[in-house]
């Protein structure tokens, strides 16, 4: 799979969020993005402790994706479950900063 690979090194190189964008834009559809932005939210929710038949309920989703969704963020090392771990972790340490509380970051 050269083809993935290069393109796996595109997006690594893309640090520029409009040309990101754009990138996505020329090479998905609406629908693919749509599913993108989905199974993202679902990992967001289900790292926050939503439970899997609300989110299924909410998103109009199977509990077949909710689970595969489930197991990622169970795994060890799993790339998602860090980039949300550093998204929840900068949001609560910038209302901290905002508030003046520091122990509004925890």
């Amino acid at each position: 799979m050269d083809d993935l690979r290069e393109l796996i090194d595109v997006f690594a190189r893309t640090s520029d969020r409009d040309k990101m964008q754009k990138l996505f834009e020329e090479l998905f559809t609406m629908k693919e993005k749509y599913d993108f932005a989905l199974r993202w939210r679902l990992l967001k929710d289900l790292k926050r402790g939503k439970h899997q038949r609300d989110i299924a309920h909410e998103l109009g989703i199977s509990l077949c994706k909710i689970t595969r969704g489930s197991k990622i963020l169970k795994q060890e090392y799993s790339i998602c479950k860090h980039i949300i771990e550093e998204i929840d972790h900068g949001r609560n340490s910038t209302s901290a900063t905002e508030t003046g509380n520091p122990s509004d970051a925890r």
